[in-house]
């Protein structure tokens, strides 16, 4: 690869293209990749020419983008992946953040038995032993066809020769000078000491070095030898509990996809750790029994009703989901039925909000920064994967030596056994820490098949919001026929169960609506947007890709061929 993979000659033009990229559909006839950053999209789709497959193009682009993406992009974090190959077979890996094996149920509580309020977000002990580079590495060792190093050298010459600064990231570095972390006041800054500006060069020599172990060392690389030990003696050195035997043992996990059905079309998601795919499922189940040809899409009537579809869904998760290593006897048949959704169905009043009650169910906290990138190759085999760091730059924590950070992801448990309240706390027990157990997450990366072939492939950042968004584009595709673009694009609303707000994308609902709704009982919370979606259409029809990038990712891009 060229010494500088994104020249200054093409940055105008490309930042441009950025700027489009979100309100317009982008057409291939031979492959796609949709991400969060253009740069990072690019890296996949060379993978694509190259001959490699879906897999092997997601594998690059999510190492591109622990370069180009850092504050959700990472090897320092965790997430999901749907495959479906050409012939409609579908699996899925895990690869969510562990407990650390010191971690106890009580160790964000203090001496009264009360949670220290923003603790298991802070810190190094907020730290889950990170899966990224572990589920990576087995999805190639069992779904790629190119060899690893061809993967991962990408992202080593964009860390070692540099990449141009986006405004974006300027605008980050900006930022981090106040108030944040020592590791991230310095995490923009050239060997002189000078912050990065927009436009100019930005190397990350450290970070390179790590990449060159996963590249030569494959997931050894990362949970044993030089970077375990340098982990390891960070963690100790600064109050983290994370060890060399916590790397060492972590293993990533293939498992059967959540799998639904919506009128012609089947459904694929992420299972528990993650709630997205039976949350997703049960949704689509409810809105399959509404008669939403009388309903007009986006009215009053039709948001009360999406609005009293998630807030079951999300009290039904909140009561029931977790690891399913630790809690085997999780209903999700029953949720995902189709005779649940009808009692779910039956109970919603179309004239009236219900009412949350946290005496009876629990409500799940999620962070906020997450990434999200959709493939499709040649042959029409997909993947959706979706990863996070939790908080966007996750705990602003990371050792100098290894140049990534570390996720925040132990806040996603529940923090305290046994309370749950009307705000955000839940502490039901399937989601309370244990050493070695994930924590329960939101991502919902997810594939629709049509015919048996992949047909949709979509997935969104958000934390808490993600499955909502996710799930509202499905239905705008599916039910709407809407273009990707316009799917992703389309108001969005969440609601959560608790607390008892209808969140809403404040320019894009009508005050009219907005006042009819409060009529019936929600309580409104307006919100700048909801989500960051990548989408990738499978057109058998016009027999083309056709791709989008949610235009919210003012880097990100579809990149096709």
């Amino acid at each position: 690869m060229s010494k500088l993979l994104y020249p200054r000659s093409l940055f105008f033009i490309s930042f441009f293209f950025i700027l489009i990229s979100g309100f317009a559909q982008t057409y291939a006839k031979n492959g796609m990749v949709v991400s969060d950053n253009e740069v990072a999209s690019q890296v996949g789709v060379a993978v694509l020419k190259k001959g490699g497959n879906a897999i092997d193009a997601a594998i690059a682009t999510a190492f591109a983008l622990a370069v180009t993406h850092p504050q959700a992009g990472n090897i320092g974090g965790g997430g999901f992946i749907v495959y479906m190959n050409a012939s409609g077979a579908t699996t899925t890996i895990d690869f969510r953040e562990k407990a650390p094996l010191a971690a106890t149920s009580d160790m964000f509580l203090d001496e009264n038995g009360k949670l220290i309020m923003g603790s298991n977000h802070k810190g190094l002990k907020s730290v889950g032993v990170p899966g990224t580079v572990a589920g990576l590495y087995m999805a190639h060792e069992k779904y790629g066809v190119l060899p690893w190093k061809e993967l991962v050298q990408p992202s080593v010459d964009l860390a070692k020769n540099g990449m141009i600064l986006t405004f974006t990231l300027a605008t980050h570095a900006r930022r981090s000078q106040e108030g944040a972390s020592a590791f991230l006041k310095e995490y923009f800054k050239n060997p002189n000491g000078k912050l990065v500006d927009f436009g100019e060069v930005w190397k990350q020599p450290a970070l390179a070095k790590t990449l060159e172990q996963i590249r030569d060392k494959g997931k050894d690389g990362f949970y044993k030898g030089k970077v375990a030990s340098e982990i390891h003696k960070f963690m100790k050195a600064n109050g983290g509990i994370i060890t060399r035997k916590d790397l060492k043992e972590y293993t990533a996990v293939e498992r059967a996809p959540m799998k639904g059905t919506y009128k012609e079309f089947e459904i694929y998601s992420m299972p528990p750790p993650s709630s997205g795919g039976v949350a997703l499922i049960e949704m689509m189940n409810i809105m399959e029994l509404a008669n939403l040809d009388s309903i007009q899409f986006n009215s009053t009537a039709y948001v009360h009703l999406v609005a009293e579809t998630m807030r079951r869904a999300f009290a039904d998760r909140a009561e029931h989901m977790g690891d399913p290593d630790f809690n085997p006897e999780m209903p999700i048949e029953k949720l995902t039925s189709k005779e649940f959704a009808q009692k779910r169905y039956s109970n919603i009043d179309l004239e009236r909000a219900s009412v949350s009650d946290s005496t009876k169910f629990g409500q799940l906290y999620d962070g906020a920064n997450t990434t999200h990138l959709s493939v499709i190759d040649k042959n029409g085999s997909a993947v959706s994967l979706t990863y996070t760091l939790e908080y966007s730059y996750g705990s602003q924590l990371g050792s100098p030596k290894l140049g990534f950070i570390f996720n925040n992801e132990m806040g996603d448990f529940n923090p305290q056994p046994g309370y749950t309240d009307r705000d955000w706390l839940i502490g039901t027990d399937p989601n309370i820490i244990k050493p070695g157990k994930r924590m329960l997450s939101s991502m919902t990366p997810t594939i629709v098949a049509r015919e048996g072939k992949p047909y949709l492939v979509i997935g969104s950042p958000g934390g808490r919001t993600i499955i909502n968004t996710v799930f509202q584009t499905v239905l705008n595709v599916l039910e709407y026929e809407m273009p990707i673009h316009k799917a992703i694009e389309a108001m969005k609303i969440h609601h959560q169960w608790l607390p008892d707000r209808l969140i809403f994308e404040t320019h894009l609902m009508s005050p009219d609506t907005q006042k009819a709704l409060e009529e019936m009982g929600h309580t409104l919370y307006g919100r700048s947007n909801l989500g960051r979606l990548m989408g990738i259409l499978n057109s058998t029809e016009q027999g083309v890709f056709i791709g989008a990038s949610d235009s919210s990712s003012p880097d990100g891009a579809a990149v096709g061929y």
